[in-house]
């Protein structure tokens, strides 16, 4: 009897069709007067399992803010699926709050000061110099953008530092023996954690510390894969291919220099010698890629590499009842529904102004997301909201148009439900995003630097007005829902599996554990070109022997 209880406990993650098969199998083995005496046993270690069917222990390791939004929407996920979920979140964050009904939530100390207001200052000098609309603007762009990230990152050593040297902290998640960690590569330290601890590694992402995630792991041939964050297509002139491999190699220049120093410094002292940065980044298990080819180009890909984009997308719910009632009052010409993200939640007071006076010229009715003034030129059929249900409301029949920002989140929500894009493309991979959608025939930019209210109104007319906008946007819609499996289940399956086998090594290449140039085979042409310019040289060598020879004949025959 205890063989078979302990044959049973085996079934922990199986789910209960194959523990009725597994049962049966044990059956099988059991004699017919054995049956009475173990059947009641199995019965309840049956009912037992089944309760704990895929239970497991996940650590999770998120990034704030947008981030955060598809990262809750696995934690969640996860909790109803029975599992016990522990979110190791920065103190002071913003986004991750630290109780929940569905995770209990691990500490860690920040030494730096962290705000709403430093966000908003922040954002507002970037706003400033992107209106300036020069090259000048552009190089002092970049030049915030990465004093930006090197403080960041000079933050997130201290919080590792802290994190590894508490010793308490690190025994207790040693003994509460989790079986896989879930995190954002776009910050280092759960790469790390998971490492350290042993554990299978999830990686919920689209961005790395390093780049885009394909640039981490994957074949990225420049000749037709836009480098990260370029405005660039997957058809390229002879200029933008130049434009794109110097874009590449700059930024691969600067991570050599500037970040790789600081990370790799980390894994030799808290992971062991011969560790790097780079090798524990590709070293996860599985990347749940927060995308998918109807969002993103056609390119080459990985086993490891699961495409879940739009996971967090849903059918909408019942607006409120006054936010309702404000749709419907749009009658036949519909709703615009604008939003900047949380990172843009107010504008600068004069192109408030002119978005707002263009809006009130529409006959539409507008839902704007916008925390800053309000603007005097706001027309009757503008509403002005400092937090919406986005998913809802793009949801909903009468919606025609969203004004976004281009982040991933808010793009993937207006494929799932159709709905065209007036873009406002500002930072970070926001252009790039917005650039795939307008090569795709659904959306429309608006140029910031120049944007007015005369340049704004034409934008988004053509947009509601064009057909073709939302019909291609419906097409992507229907691409994208036409899967056997959703992609929130679709990743759940895959973290389960991760679960199950301890680990998916057999989905990794053995790419990431070779030399760049094994990788790229500069040594097999190296060796290639050597035997060849060897076989050349030996050529040429017998070849002067024997003419010397015949040479050397002729002129002692004619000396005679």
């Amino acid at each position: 009897m205890l063989t078979c209880i302990a044959r049973t406990k085996a079934l922990q993650f199986y789910d209960f069709h194959d523990q009725i098969y597994i049962i049966a199998d044990i059956m099988m083995g059991i004699t017919n007067g054995q049956v009475s005496q173990v059947l009641g046993p199995i019965m309840l270690t049956l009912l037992l399992t089944t309760v704990l069917v895929q239970s497991g222990k996940v650590l999770v390791s998120p990034v704030g803010g947008s981030h955060w939004v598809s990262m809750n929407t696995l934690v969640e996920a996860l909790h109803a699926k029975g599992h016990n979920v522990t979110v190791i979140r920065i103190e002071g964050s913003l986004s991750i709050e630290e109780s929940s009904p569905h995770y209990t939530s691990i500490n860690l100390k920040r030494e730096g000061v962290f705000s709403e207001e430093l966000l908003e200052t922040f954002a507002s000098r970037l706003l400033g110099i992107m209106r300036e609309d020069s090259i000048w603007a552009r190089l002092k762009l970049d030049i915030i953008m990465w004093k930006s990230y090197l403080w960041m990152v000079e933050e997130e050593k201290k919080i590792i530092i802290n994190m590894f040297e508490d010793q308490q902290l690190m025994q207790s998640l040693k003994d509460a023996k989790y079986d896989m960690i879930l995190t954002d590569p776009a910050m280092f330290l759960g790469v790390m954690l998971g490492h350290y601890l042993k554990l299978p590694i999830v990686y919920n992402v689209r961005w790395t510390d390093y780049s885009e995630a394909h640039f981490v792991i994957a074949p990225s041939p420049l000749s037709y894969v836009p480098a990260s964050m370029l405005e660039l297509s997957d058809r390229m002139s002879f200029l933008e291919r130049v434009k794109n491999v110097a874009m590449y190699i700059i930024p691969e220049i600067q991570l050599a220099i500037l970040i790789t120093p600081t990370y790799n410094a980390l894994c030799e002292r808290f992971i062991g010698p011969g560790t790097s940065y780079f090798s524990l980044l590709q070293g996860a298990d599985l990347w749940l890629h927060r995308a998918d080819f109807i969002f993103e180009f056609p390119r080459p890909t990985m086993p490891n590499i699961i495409y879940i984009g739009g996971f967090q997308c849903k059918p909408p719910k019942p607006l409120p009842q006054d936010l309702e009632d404000f749709v419907e009052s749009s009658g036949e010409h519909g709703v615009i529904v604008m939003s900047l993200g949380t990172f843009f939640g107010q504008l600068p007071d004069d192109l408030a102004e002119a978005i707002a006076e263009a809006f009130a010229e529409l006959p539409q009715k507008i839902i704007w997301r916008y925390t800053g003034k309000r603007p005097s030129a706001l027309g009757n059929n503008t509403l002005l909201m400092e937090w919406m249900p986005q998913n809802d409301l793009l949801g909903h029949p009468k919606t025609r148009a969203f004004v976004a920002h281009g982040g991933t989140n808010g793009v993937q929500e207006a494929i799932y439900h159709g709905v065209p894009i007036i873009g406002l493309g500002l930072i970070f991979d926001q252009p790039s995003n917005l650039l795939k959608m307008r090569v795709k025939g659904v959306a429309k930019n608006v140029d910031f630097a120049t944007l007015n209210k005369e340049s704004f109104l034409k934008t988004v007319k053509e947009v509601l007005h064009e057909p073709s906008y939302r019909d291609n946007m419906q097409r992507l819609s229907r691409l994208h829902k036409d899967v056997p499996v959703k992609p929130l289940d679709y990743a759940i399956f895959w973290i389960e599996f991760v679960m199950r086998h301890k680990g998916a090594a057999h989905l990794q290449t053995e790419s990431r554990k070779m030399p760049w140039y094994s990788y790229h085979s500069l040594d097999v042409l190296l060796f290639l070109l050597s035997a060849v310019a060897l076989i050349i040289l030996s050529i040429y060598v017998v070849i002067k022997f024997f003419c010397c020879r015949i040479f050397m004949r002729k002129t002692k025959n004619k000396l005679q």
